[in-house]
């Protein structure tokens, strides 16, 4: 019962986010209005060839990652929840911190906070189905610390986009937000 209930759950959510990326793919457009788009076939096969140099990369860099984890007494925790993370959002921070430059706030907005909701919704239910067939076990409990810092970052992002300006102090929390997190986890 309590698996049927944790496979459906995981299974509507993935759904949801594939309605939400499909959904998002026919009204925004990432383009210039005079610059045409690429072909769909070329987009997916782009993806492809990216999410298996991801997978190389990804492995080359925590197999590089384990010698400094055990020299430096760092705790798994804090190495997945804020080295890997810090290098693993890194491209989307660049282009976030280019489009404000250029005086894009919205599309910055968009393509900083659709990272974390694509994992959300997406990354997380294909890992908790997928885990079995590779003989791992991964489920969306959560400890205490993690529950309590998710629902704090999402009131803090919450509160500094809804009225749609930045300022430095809403930056200046978030990035306090952050080192405090990182500071939990590195004892935790």
């Amino acid at each position: 019962m309590a698996t049927t209930t944790i496979v459906g759950s995981v299974l509507a959510n993935l759904v949801l986010g594939l309605a939400f990326v499909v959904g998002g793919a026919r009204n925004g457009t990432s383009h210039d209005e005079g610059e045409p788009g690429w072909p769909l076939w070329l987009a997916l096969t782009m993806l492809a060839v990216a999410g298996v140099a991801a997978a190389f990369v990804s492995d080359w860099f925590v197999a590089g990652l384990t010698p400094a984890i055990s020299a430096l007494h760092i705790s798994q925790a804090f190495a997945g929840l804020v080295i890997v993370a810090i290098a693993g959002n890194a491209v989307e921070n660049v282009v976030g911190i280019q489009l404000a430059y250029r005086n894009q706030p919205d599309h910055a907005l968009q393509v900083i906070l659709q990272s974390p909701v694509q994992i959300v919704m997406m990354v997380a239910p294909a890992l908790v189905l997928l885990s079995p067939v590779v003989g791992a076990s991964f489920t969306l409990v959560l400890p205490p610390l993690l529950l309590v810092v998710l629902l704090v970052a999402v009131v803090v992002a919450v509160v500094a986009v809804q009225d749609g300006d930045s300022t430095w102090l809403e930056s200046g929390a978030m990035i306090t937000l952050y080192a405090m997190t990182a500071t939990a986890f590195w004892w935790g």
